[in-house]
């Protein structure tokens, strides 16, 4: 994923020193049951949409830009299925992170869009069935779909808190 231009200015003043940063997820779920991935190019793995939320910007506006900028899908969010605390993550470069991972699951909008590589963070999308997922899929969307699919089958039982 593309470095906001507000991390590589706080990463001016501190180095490679470890921040504390928001992140959005978002599992999409087509009528079908399909889910929508995308193959990103900084490690060739599949995985949800997922992003920062610029500064000031609330976490489900987030995830909605996101997934437009990304797969060029307009979506619908449904509902929030978990937060939690990511596990410390060192870049290649040597700069240091933990994301507060901000789960949501959505739909495509009315009129949504064909799915389509829209950015440069990823080389391939797609629509794929629960249980023909593609390789290599990166560990955390299997946690993600997984809560994904609980919120779906319930949705009055409550988000998932680490």
């Amino acid at each position: 994923m593309a470095t906001p231009e507000f991390i590589l200015a706080l990463r001016e003043r501190i180095g490679h020193d470890q921040l504390w940063l928001p992140g959005v997820s978002v599992v999409v779920v087509a009528g079908d049951g399909r889910l929508l991935l995308g193959r990103r190019a900084d490690n060739g793995q599949w995985a949800v949409v997922s992003g920062i939320p610029e500064p000031g910007e609330q976490p489900g506006a987030a995830a909605v830009r996101e997934c437009l900028e990304e797969t060029g899908v307009a979506i619908e969010l449904l509902g929030l299925t978990h937060v939690g605390a990511g596990e410390p993550k060192t870049f290649p470069n040597g700069d240091r992170c933990v994301f507060m991972d901000i789960d949501f699951v959505a739909r495509p909008a009315a009129g949504a869009g064909l799915a389509r590589v829209a950015d440069d963070e990823s080389t391939q999308v797609g629509w794929f069935a629960p249980d023909a997922l593609p390789e290599p899929l990166m560990g955390s969307a299997l946690r993600r779909i997984r809560a994904a699919q609980a919120w779906l089958a319930s949705p009055a039982a409550p988000t998932a808190f680490d």
